[in-house]
């Protein structure tokens, strides 16, 4: 089971008109530790139930004092619009202990040119990763590529002169608005693919530099591609989304009965060709142990004891994990009778 823990917030910092940072005094005697590029599972009561969302930390581990995490207003967005309207210095908020695989490690003998692809709220874990490198890595150099909006859309904006100013030469920031006005004297348009691999022919020193992607899933798409044409190994790219998968189960998908096994007890319930295990098991007011419900990181994993599930995604299972019969409840679909999942 996941660890769940109270955080204190010390301070709440407005980023843009939609986009605050939520800054979290870490605790006295047990310091929490997380690597760059996580994300920290923020627990509230909201009409009664009990809600989760997963933020990425725009902080830097052993460089911030606080644990940060950036969250913007989303148009009917239960928990970013209860955040960006409620929250406020001195208010405790219950979380779960930080997860994610989209991390990179500083390693102070490096000397490599890591570029970081956003768009959006997608800037949060790169700026974590970007400020962990450039302090625990002085012969690394960083390359920020961010689409917004417009100027005043640009999150961390005031941080990121600030940091160009220390580093100089090491820090390459690009920005790319969509919808800028007359003054606006830098790149325009979405970061498709002709735009990546022209700011990559602008960049200095990019052979075998390695990418770190977060943002729209099309944009992503289209990055890999003119990454590709730039023969940058598939292996040197990694990908974060911070929007849930959506794939519809096999036709062969029937409603059926699951038994979850949590803690000891079991608690059976039906799970229709449309809901995940997960959601269904929520529904049945079970609560089984969960985070991102996107299939990045592992929160709701359980062992398949009997019968066989579909899963959507797999991407965050190692294959020793898939072997032993390991899924992601989040994104499994009972596909046989007498499903038995072991949790915890």
């Amino acid at each position: 089971m996941n660890k769940t823990f109270t955080l204190k917030v010390k301070e709440v910092v407005k980023e843009t008109p939609d986009t605050i940072t939520i800054k979290f005094k870490q605790p006295l005697f047990k310091k929490v530790k997380y690597q760059p590029g996580q994300f920290l599972t923020l627990v509230f009561d909201v009409n009664g139930h009990k809600e989760r969302r997963s933020y990425s930390m725009s902080s830097a581990p052993n460089l911030d004092s606080t644990i940060d995490v950036t969250v913007k207003r989303v148009e009917g967005g239960l928990i970013s619009n209860h955040i960006n309207d409620n929250l406020q210095a001195g208010d405790s908020v219950d979380v779960m202990e930080p997860m994610g695989l989209f991390t990179l490690t500083p390693e102070k003998d490096k000397s490599r040119h890591v570029i970081l692809w956003g768009a959006g709220s997608g800037v949060t874990p790169l700026m974590s990763i970007l400020k962990s490198v450039l302090f625990f890595e002085s012969n690394s150099t960083v390359s920020l590529i961010y689409g917004s909006r417009q100027k005043s859309d640009i999150i961390f904006h005031d941080q990121l002169e600030l940091l160009k100013n220390k580093f100089g030469e090491r820090l390459n920031v690009v920005h790319c608005l969509t919808q800028p006005d007359a003054q606006w004297g830098g790149l325009t348009g979405r970061i498709d693919d002709v735009k990546a691999v022209n700011i990559m022919n602008m960049l200095p020193s990019v052979e075998d530099s390695i990418h770190y992607l977060c943002g729209p899933t099309g944009m992503m798409e289209a990055i890999e591609a003119g990454l590709k044409r730039l023969k940058v190994r598939k292996s040197n790219i990694y990908k974060e989304s911070f929007v849930p998968k959506h794939e519809d189960a096999s036709d062969d998908i029937k409603t059926q009965k699951v038994k979850i096994i949590l803690d000891g007890e079991e608690e059976e319930f039906v799970v229709n060709p449309e809901q995940t295990i997960l959601d269904a098991g929520l529904d049945s007011g079970i609560d089984i142990p969960y985070s991102c419900q996107s299939g990045v990181c592992t929160a709701c994993r359980g062992k398949c004891v009997e019968g066989k599930v579909e899963m959507l995604s797999a991407d965050a299972l190692s294959a020793s994990e898939i072997a032993e019969g390991y899924v992601l409840t989040c994104q499994a679909h009972p596909a046989s009778e007498d499903v038995v999942i072991e949790i915890g």
